[in-house]
């Protein structure tokens, strides 16, 4: 009998397909990061023995020892807000930190990758939309950050990361994802560095994001359903 979890991974997985095949773009293409914060490693284990393989955490504190409760072999990327001072906890974690979004911290994950010998790829979260709330660089900063990202061989830019505004119809979603498709477009040529990474869309709106180039979609509640664990 087909477990819930191999449901709703295939549940998950035919929307990307039909998302993908809607605009004529690879399956293969897309990246699914399951989002695991606030669920335990035995939910993250059932996805796993499923064929999930990526897995996304927001909180160090609470993603480190599920990490080493889960099964050997999975692909864990940090998608939450990082504070410097916790920064030496990631490195040599996480094959992808999502969201870098100041020099600051990027000096600091420089630091600690030089002293460990180690060279972490991130993306840069960028706040589109300017709300207050979140966390990212503004549209008008993010030249700077990526060029001096770019220099800093302990780090490897990858792309770039949104969490757009959250409206009722999904639809809404889209200009933001198309500003940040545009941002990496032009940011390309200006760093003289391929960007392939648009790490965009999560349970509500991965179709448009999808349509508007997203590379790694980042779902959690159509995974493992509501959460239920704390955060430490």
């Amino acid at each position: 009998m087909e477990t819930t979890a191999a449901k709703r991974l295939a549940r998950v997985r035919e929307r990307i397909a039909a998302a993908c095949a809607a605009c004529g773009r690879d399956v293969a293409t897309v990246t699914l990061v399951a989002v695991s914060k606030l669920h335990d490693a035995a939910a993250v284990a059932a996805l796993a023995g499923c064929g999930q393989t990526v897995f996304g955490e927001s909180y160090i504190q609470e993603a480190l020892p599920k990490m080493e409760a889960a099964p050997a072999g999975l692909a864990w990327h940090f998608i939450g807000h990082l504070q410097r001072n916790k920064a030496r906890f990631a490195v040599g974690r996480f094959a992808l930190l999502h969201t870098l979004d100041n020099v600051e911290l990027a000096r600091v994950l420089q630091k600690r990758n030089r002293e460990a010998g180690l060279t972490q790829a991130v993306c840069l979260q960028v706040n589109v939309a300017g709300e207050a709330q979140k966390s990212g660089v503004a549209p008008e900063g993010l030249g700077a950050l990526a060029e001096a990202v770019a220099a800093m061989p302990e780090l490897e830019l990858r792309g770039l990361m949104v969490i757009p505004p959250v409206f009722d119809d999904p639809e809404g979603a889209r200009p933001a994802f198309a500003r940040l498709r545009e941002l990496r477009d032009a940011l390309e040529p200006r760093l003289g560095l391929a960007l392939p990474v648009l790490s965009m869309g999560m349970s509500g709106d991965l179709e448009a994001a999808i349509g508007e180039g997203a590379t790694h979609v980042r779902v959690g509640t159509d995974l493992f359903g509501p959460r239920y664990c704390a955060a430490r």
